[in-house]
């Protein structure tokens, strides 16, 4: 998913002092079904407006490279997963909105895209060249990232790379009847530190740290951090003197 800070777009937004309730699944799953159209729609040029984001995008490409494939999870509308496919890489995107789902499969008939929880991935151990999280955590509550950050430990083959973005911040922003639909959403930001010592406790080395400004020409109302980590390969057997 791509961040949906813009004030103009929603009728309510509402700073909160707690994490989403223990049906965040489904919770996000509703959401997006209803929003779908609209949110597509409003983040059609998202990529062309931020050039620091594709940077960011073409780094990660260049790391990965053309060789195994790439998940892009919790893609939404496909947007990302799109651009990755054409800077090269074997790409599928999964989500859990079939909404969102259909307006991928849509937009990009010759790419892949398929329904699933990041937190049950139906993928097998260490199949994957790399894992992409564009937004897609801002709605886990943080006692669950471990068991995200697991599962993205847990497909990645070694030396894969993940790339995680996320707004920055503490407190959640709740939003409410966006675009007019009866739902409503916490979005949850989070410190890149924090995010940062997660990924390493889940057996992640940490490649890179970058924080952006808000871009408020996009209705942006808080910075944006991506972190960049590779699951290690296992070090090399020590051969004892005269073996």
């Amino acid at each position: 998913m791509t961040d949906i800070e813009t004030e103009t777009e929603t009728d309510g937004e509402t700073e909160t002092g707690g994490e989403p309730d223990s049906g965040f699944v489904t919770s996000t799953r509703v959401f997006y079904d209803a929003i779908a159209e609209d949110y597509a729609a409003m983040f059609e040029g998202y990529l062309v407006s931020t050039p620091l984001d594709r940077a960011i995008l073409g780094a990660y490409a260049e790391l990965v490279g053309g060789e195994g494939t790439v998940a892009d999870l919790g893609c939404g509308p496909g947007r990302v997963t799109a651009h990755l496919a054409s800077l090269g890489l074997r790409v599928f995107g999964l989500d859990l909105s079939e909404s969102m789902l259909a307006i991928a499969r849509r937009e990009n008939p010759g790419l892949r895209f398929e329904q699933g929880s990041m937190l049950d991935l139906d993928i097998p151990d260490g199949s994957l060249a790399g894992v992409v999280s564009w937004y897609s955590t801002i709605h886990t509550p943080a006692d669950r990232l471990p068991d995200v950050f697991a599962e993205f430990h847990r497909v990645l083959a070694p030396g894969g790379h993940l790339l995680v973005g996320f707004q920055v911040g503490d407190r959640p922003r709740r939003h409410d009847r966006p675009f007019g639909h009866d739902v409503a959403l916490d979005f949850l930001r989070r410190r890149p530190d924090d995010m940062g010592e997660l990924l390493k406790r889940a057996g992640f080395a940490l490649r890179s740290r970058t924080v952006r400004e808000a871009e408020e020409a996009l209705g942006e109302s808080t910075a944006q951090a991506f972190l960049l980590a590779r699951k290690p390969e296992p070090a090399a057997r020590e051969v004892s003197e005269g073996a």
